[in-house]
């Protein structure tokens, strides 16, 4: 079923790159990497999707009483955009009730692609004058705070992950002390979930190691890297076992969150790219990495 998306065409002057992205993620990525004529190797170890139990607490948070209290709302990833987008067209629009004050809406990287004309007139009416959307030069949780300034006790929603499977990541739990601690009031809310994939979703990986060379890694979220290894172990294997097979892998992160993240679980990592507003910036990262060591991991 994984393969689905992903090309099948390999030739041996082709590096094999995996990639553990959800499926929403899969086909930009794995687009990328063809582009750079590499072989993607789609392994996904979670899933990110609202449900009916998450829209329906989302929506609570969006009605006229609730969003009259907020003065921002800060996406921390695109599916939380999507997951607004999709628990608005149960209510009424626009969404914000007439006031005098600015409304703020922050995004991260390219997500802020979402919060186009149709979200806005979906969101505050004719005049989207009214809101101000903002987005860091630097697509971490820890620049959108800086951009944010002060709060001066206004309340924030943050639709974020809850996450089943698998520990929390300190992300979440971070950019809302981060919050506090510029006079924020976070108002979390539970927009989505990102779930383990299951035992098996490390199938990939394991027969590889019995089918051929795999050059590159890259992971794009500490829950990627963590649904790998529970599965690893699933199969009797631990990330050593991986290096050791392939002593030439490049593993590579989409970013310094993610790379913290994959270090904080045991998992070395040897590329972070600079640019991670997008996923180019990882692929383009790999790419010079890969060509940098001559092809002597290919």
């Amino acid at each position: 079923m994984h393969n689905l998306m992903i090309p099948t065409t390999t030739t041996a002057a082709k590096p094999t790159v995996a990639f553990t992205t959800p499926p929403n993620y899969a086909t930009r990525l794995s687009h990328l990497l063809t582009l750079k004529s590499f072989t993607p190797l789609w392994c996904p170890t979670i899933i990110t999707e609202p449900t009916p139990q998450t829209l329906s607490s989302l929506a609570l948070h969006l009605s006229p009483h609730s969003i009259s209290l907020l003065s921002a709302i800060a996406f921390p990833s695109r599916t939380a955009i999507t997951a607004f987008s999709t628990a608005s067209l149960s209510l009424p629009t626009p969404l914000l009730p007439p006031h005098e004050d600015t409304f703020i809406i922050a995004a991260l990287g390219k997500d802020v692609e979402l919060i186009d004309t149709t979200f806005l007139l979906n969101f505050c009416g004719g005049d989207i004058s009214r809101v101000k959307v903002i987005a860091p030069t630097i697509a971490t949780p820890s620049w959108l705070v800086q951009l944010l300034g002060t709060g001066r006790g206004r309340k924030l929603l943050c639709p974020v992950p809850r996450v089943v499977g698998l520990e929390e990541p300190p992300v979440v739990p971070d950019f809302l002390r981060e919050l506090e601690a510029a006079e924020w009031v976070p108002i979390r809310v539970d927009a989505y979930e990102t779930r383990w994939l299951g035992p098996i979703c490390g199938k990939g990986i394991v027969e590889r190691s019995e089918e051929g060379l795999l050059d590159a890694m890259v992971f794009t979220s500490s829950g990627e890297v963590e649904g790998l290894l529970k599965s690893l172990r699933e199969f009797g294997w631990e990330w050593e076992m991986v290096r050791r097979r392939w002593p030439n892998l490049v593993v590579a992160a989409h970013g310094p969150v993610t790379a913290a993240g994959a270090e904080r679980l045991g998992v070395n990592v040897d590329v972070v790219s600079g640019r991670f507003d997008s996923f180019q910036g990882v692929v383009d990262a790999v790419d010079a990495k890969l060509r940098g060591l001559g092809s002597t991991c290919m």
